[in-house]
């Protein structure tokens, strides 16, 4: 799923860890991590700093296996919080264990910087530059209209049906509260005038519920994990999403598009405070009634569609390049009086 990605942008890894296996659990994965980076690349390559994104097992292991090396660590999307350590699970205590590690934050909002300084965080380690999620989707946005990126077709969808698209992989919904955002996407699509799009997430806990509930739901298109690029021109030609993803809740706001988040809370309030996205949680009935009043509503819709977006501007990655440039332009003076 990743390797798509790093096509579109042109990034070739020099090394490959192979972590993944199925059905694999957290403290597996997250020791394979540490060896596979505290081995193979940490030893061999002696960085400067590392620089970790996000909120993954990945992003906090990779940070763990630095300090075990006391190599400085730069976190990207730094400062994101719930205050509920089990939601999202495990990702709120990736991050507050990251933001630990960290000698230098990206923080992509001043609500998310707030969040460091009030942890303690040195303020002079905290940079406001925007999240890099929202450079790539402008990018990926402009080259699509441009035609520099070829746009998919989609001959399974009916022009005169609005489309809706679904992301919904968290591991904190298993089980019964996904089952019910599923029942809710299965009566969504039977008002008849509307087309659903579901890339469903290969994790057996995703899989075989969507498949059992609406496999066979007129109008619920179900598709392979999306590329990058095909998945922003979905976003660009839908009138709204479901989803539980925190990078969904940044990107759509780009694009106009409101949300629904199937989540009782977002590490990502600020869009919510503007008004395009809308936390509905996995209650069946909330659901539909809230995907109802975008679709019957002109009115609400309307007011989420503002094309709003908190989470930058498309500049993130300059500004976090330059702040790593002060950060050991800074170093360098102070140790000069040493030498």
């Amino acid at each position: 799923m990743l390797d798509q990605v790093l096509t579109v942008f042109r990034v070739v890894p020099d090394y490959d860890l192979d972590l993944m296996s199925p059905d694999q659990t957290l403290p597996s994965l997250t020791a394979r991590i540490l060896e596979a980076i505290g081995h193979q690349v940490m030893n061999t390559v002696r960085p400067d700093m590392v620089i970790v994104q996000g909120d993954t097992t990945t992003t906090m292991a990779a940070a763990l296996a630095a300090f075990y090396h006391k190599v400085p660590v730069g976190h990207v999307e730094a400062g994101l919080r719930t205050g509920d350590l089990q939601q999202p699970f495990p990702e709120e205590m990736n991050r507050v264990l990251t933001s630990r590690l960290a000698s230098v934050h990206f923080a992509p909002t001043a609500r998310a910087a707030a969040n460091l300084a009030a942890e303690g965080t040195d303020p002079s380690r905290i940079h406001i530059t925007g999240n890099t999620g929202i450079d790539a989707v402008i990018y990926v946005r402009d080259s699509l209209a441009s035609g520099t990126l070829p746009s998919a077709a989609w001959p399974q969808l009916d022009p005169r049906r609005r489309l809706i698209v679904v992301t919904s992989h968290r591991r904190e919904s298993f089980g019964a509260p996904f089952t019910g955002s599923m029942r809710a996407i299965a009566r969504i699509a039977a008002r008849g005038d509307v087309d659903v799009v579901y890339p469903v997430h290969r994790n057996p806990n995703v899989l075989a519920p969507a498949h059992e509930i609406l496999g066979n739901c007129p109008n619920v298109h179900l598709l392979e994990p999306l590329s990058y690029v095909p998945f922003v021109d979905l976003m660009r030609r839908c009138a709204f999403l479901i989803t539980d993803s925190g990078g969904v809740q940044e990107e759509a706001p780009s694009l106009g598009k409101p949300v629904l988040v199937l989540r009782e809370k977002t590490e990502r309030p600020e869009a919510v405070d503007a008004g395009t996205v809308k936390l509905v949680g996995t209650s069946e009935e909330r659901i539909v009634t809230e995907a109802s009043r975008l679709l019957d509503d002109p009115e609400e819709y309307l007011r989420m569609t503002r094309v709003h977006n908190p989470y930058g501007d498309g500049h993130a990655s300059a500004r976090i390049a330059d702040a790593m440039t002060s950060y050991f332009n800074n170093l360098t003076q102070q140790l000069e009086p040493l030498t």
